[in-house]
């Protein structure tokens, strides 16, 4: 199943961090916190402006954002988890 986000709303792919361990401990993955950089999966047409006239995300597929701790909403499709947020969301683009 795909999705296609509506307006200004991004889907996002989490990147999983890699494994730290510190003097010899290793961190259970249920303490862990989730990662705040992703992979946009897709794209909405955009944003609406008050004139009606449509307004073009500036993120596109592929791109690796950081977004918020807290932003966005948790979704599952086909066994894998997404996160779905307004672009105004994004904190910015890792190049």
């Amino acid at each position: 199943m795909n999705l296609r986000p509506l307006h200004d709303r991004v889907l996002i792919r989490r990147l999983e961090e890699k494994e730290s361990k510190i003097g010899g401990i290793i961190i259970p993955d249920s303490a862990k916190e989730k990662p705040q950089q992703g992979e946009v999966g897709a794209v909405g047409g955009g944003k609406l402006s008050p004139k009606g006239e449509r307004i073009a995300p500036e993120v596109k597929v592929g791109d690796r954002i950081l977004f918020g701790k807290y932003s966005g909403a948790e979704i599952k499709i086909d066994g894998e988890e997404y996160l779905v947020l307004r672009e105004d969301e994004i904190l910015g683009v890792l190049e």
